[in-house]
């Protein structure tokens, strides 16, 4: 094959992946108000936006990159069974993830992380349906970096 003629041919071959990969675009989507969904066939998490229970409260919880590192602020968070956590993507892109390794002997707590959260305004809703006691929590891309946050349920 001559040189021209493989020249062309990867042009093609090219143009034709570009051409696939845009015909996948979606419509963008207002993510503000669309929580992220990771566990949404568990009621209790992910499929918000999730309403506490009567006599409950939402509890915020942001999280951020900024000049200060990542962090989820606050990063120790006090609830009653009842009560339901948002988090919301302030700044940067990050996940909320109880590790089993980190809360040993408990559960009801979500077994998977949650969707990476990527756009401000983002949000991930947390039913408080765990007994009481301390759950941990990180955002995984950034646990080595100090972005580990600590749920206290009362």
């Amino acid at each position: 094959m001559s040189r021209k003629a493989c020249t062309f041919s990867y042009l093609l071959a090219t143009v034709a992946i570009l051409a696939a990969c845009k015909g996948d675009q979606k419509a963008p989507v207002d993510t503000a108000k669309q929580p992220a969904t990771s566990g949404a066939a568990n009621p209790d998490w992910g499929a918000g936006p999730l309403n506490p229970d009567p006599g409950g409260k939402v509890i915020p919880v942001e999280l951020y990159t900024d000049g200060a590192g990542n962090y989820y602020k606050p990063a120790e968070v006090h609830a009653k069974r009842g009560d339901v956590i948002r988090f919301t993507l302030k700044v940067g892109v990050h996940n909320v993830h109880f590790l089993a390794d980190s809360n040993a002997g408990k559960n009801g707590y979500p077994q998977t992380p949650s969707d990476f959260l990527q756009l401000p305004g983002q949000t991930w809703d947390l039913a408080v349906k765990q007994a009481a006691g301390s759950y941990y929590f990180q955002c995984d891309p950034h646990a080595a970096l100090g972005m580990k946050g600590h749920l206290v349920v009362e």
